[in-house]
């Protein structure tokens, strides 16, 4: 197969491969045109997320993808499930907010838990934190799309997989011939 590659791309012309690897460029660059896109308009630094356990099931499973907002006038309140970025750690925590705490001067602080877990997450937390507050949260769940981030997860799961779909998905942009 990597001979036949490499043959069609010796029979190409110089040509023929400037416009492929422009076409490929094109891709890329309307893929991270559209992301930045959603990141303003949802208000939220990652507007797409994948539900990567299983502790909010029922209500969520493991592999949904999920479509955020983060409009900061927007009051947090119990009972709606909020996804949230801890100080010294990477991945971003899909729970439900359980408990409101609001100080007199007006400042909002909030507890989540997920719905498969028996305790509260503080345990989560940093160190010494007992409330997250607005500034953690990267975004609101306001709908999701059943079992779509799978890819996602097995892509994690098995780099090498990860590394074939590129290979193949590249070839495939590289060598077909426009009509």
């Amino acid at each position: 197969m990597a001979m036949d590659i490499f043959g069609d791309l010796r029979r190409m012309n110089k040509r023929q491969l400037y416009y492929q690897i422009l076409n490929f460029a094109m891709i890329v660059s309307s893929a991270l045109m559209i992301w930045k896109g959603l990141i303003v308009i949802t208000g939220s630094e990652s507007p797409i997320v994948v539900v990567l356990s299983g502790s909010m099931e029922p209500a969520f499973h493991r592999g949904d993808l999920l479509f955020l907002t983060n409009f900061r006038e927007d009051p947090i309140r119990a009972g709606e499930i909020v996804v949230f970025k801890v100080e010294g750690r990477d991945i971003p925590i899909v729970h439900r907010v359980i408990k409101i705490h609001e100080k007199e001067n007006g400042n909002i602080k909030f507890l989540t838990k997920g719905d498969n877990n028996e305790v509260d997450d503080r345990g989560l937390y940093k160190e010494g934190q007992n409330w997250l507050e607005k500034k953690d949260v990267v975004g609101r769940a306001r709908g999701f799309l059943p079992y779509v981030g799978m890819v996602t997860i097995i892509m994690n799961d098995y780099p090498k997989f990860k590394y074939a779909l590129l290979a193949v998905m590249g070839a495939y942009v590289l060598l077909k011939r426009e009509s």
